[in-house]
């Protein structure tokens, strides 16, 4: 077996590659970076049987190399590595024939099973060298993203059906439109509708047209999202609520690619690519009888799963530094930045909304902050008062920042005092709850002295506790 080559930069990366590799008897070698390895092959040196680089190197990045290899060795399985983990580089990497899309930092048998893998298909493999204009539709570094910007990138050659699913906000739409641009319709027109938007009446002819004449109102022929959609994209968005009979035709055109115009009778060839959405769990309304499970299989061929923005809380900066950006852009202003204490709240907030709510507080504040540096005290009073439910565990400083923020704006000259109280309090009453009421059992749980938290208890009027038992 010919040996696998790992191009990176990072030494640590290499070592621990090499390791893995030397522990599991598999041939390696090494470069620091992409013009030492090319240069072997230029000087006629035999190819490797799989390729590891990293993106982003001094010189000639790992997508340059990737594009070099695939042009000398179109079946060599390249598995591109990246810390910048972003929609740009993995469907740049996988429309450069890239094998697999690896974030950093990567688990160490996760990509050990990934090079087996790679090995295995080496004789398999089928590069393809094709160049797309890229924007940054879809922003997140964020390890729960990895696998959608990964899906987006292995459907890229795809004419397949998706469907994609998430909490109202997440994003899916987006999703769908990067699904069309990085894909072979990408020339062709992307039709969106929301089918739980339009009036049950009205659905039916807004996917398939009407002919004149064909109800009360119908002066003229019109073409439905279907015929506005031929040779691109059809993006059905809340499939969810679609009704029984529509789902019907739905399913008829999906099976056969015909319908007909409302009032119509000549069939029309549908060529359009299908992407649903839904936030709802399509499983239980099939098993409620409220979608049908022939049309649920049709639209299910390929699932992509879009997080909510609590799942990729890391990811909220970037997006926050994104819409502020944006928002400013829009109205002519000043890009407005928020302080490191406002930035780590937002981080601590569940979003129920996702990034729509969190675009949206980005347009309020660029809007109606007061001064450049949005601090705690400037967000939204909603937002202050009501985050108290979502603050999760580790993020209670924010929280506690916040409120100090909150004190000090109201000019309360006792802050500290007040809070501590309320600290020590909240701690003390939590230990008690804990122990079942046992104080020394409480005091020991927090490294505290029994007489220091009988005093405590006494001091700050807590109601419980039984004395000395245990």
């Amino acid at each position: 077996m010919k040996p696998v080559w790992i191009v990176d930069d990072d030494r640590s990366i290499r070592w621990v590659l090499e390791k893995t590799l030397a522990r599991e008897q598999i041939p390696f070698k090494s470069f620091a970076s992409a013009t030492e390895a090319l240069g072997i092959l230029d000087r006629g040196g035999e190819a490797p049987q799989v390729l590891l680089s990293d993106i982003r190197m001094p010189g000639q990045s790992g997508l340059e190399l990737l594009q070099e290899v695939k042009q000398r060795f179109p079946t060599l399985p390249v598995i591109i590595m990246t810390a910048y983990s972003d929609l740009e580089s993995a469907v740049a990497a996988f429309q450069g024939g890239a094998f697999e899309y690896l974030p950093k930092p990567f688990d160490v048998d996760q990509a050990l099973e990934l090079i087996r893998r790679a090995l295995d298909q080496s004789m398999h493999q089928s590069g393809a060298d094709e160049k797309v204009e890229l924007t940054p539709e879809i922003l997140g570094q964020a390890p729960a993203m990895q696998e959608v910007f990964r899906a987006i990138g292995r459907l890229s050659q795809s004419h397949a059906t998706v469907m994609i699913t998430g909490e109202s906000g997440s994003g899916k739409e987006l999703v769908a439109r990067a699904l069309h641009r990085h894909s072979p319709r990408a020339d062709k027109p992307f039709v969106a509708i929301n089918t739980a938007a339009i009036p049950k009446d009205l659905l039916e002819s807004e996917l398939f047209g009407h002919e004149r004449g064909a109800f009360t109102g119908a002066q003229a022929q019109r073409r439905g999202r279907f015929e506005q959609a031929e040779g691109g994209t059809l993006f059905l968005d809340e499939i969810g609520d679609m009704p029984a009979e529509l789902q019907t035709r739905l399913l008829r055109v999906l099976s056969d690619g015909h319908f007909y115009r409302v009032g119509g009778h000549s069939p029309i060839k549908a060529n359009v690519r299908v992407i649903a959405a839904t936030h709802q769990n399509l499983e239980t309304r099939v098993k409620d009888g409220l979608f049908r499970e022939d049309l649920f299989h049709r639209l299910n061929v390929i699932r992509v799963r879009l997080p909510s923005l609590r799942e990729r809380r890391e990811d909220i900066p970037l997006l926050a530094r994104h819409f502020l950006s944006k928002s400013a852009q829009e109205l002519g202003v000043e890009t407005k930045r928020l302080s490191e204490a406002a930035l780590k709240y937002l981080v601590s907030l569940d979003f129920q909304g996702n990034v729509r709510q969190l675009e949206n507080l980005c347009h309020w504040l660029t809007v109606m902050a007061p001064g450049q540096t949005v601090e705690v005290a400037d967000l939204p009073p909603e937002i202050r008062e009501g985050s108290a439910a979502t603050i999760v565990a580790g993020d209670w400083e924010a929280a506690l920042a916040a409120e100090v923020d909150r004190q000090l704006a109201a000019g309360g000259g006792e802050v500290h005092e007040h809070l501590m109280q309320a600290f020590e309090r909240t701690l003390i009453n939590r230990a008690l709850a804990h122990t079942g009421g046992r104080r020394i059992e409480a005091a020991t749980a927090l490294g505290i002295g029994r007489n220091t938290i009988t005093r405590k208890i006494q001091e700050l009027g807590i109601d419980g506790g039984k004395g000395e038992e245990s």
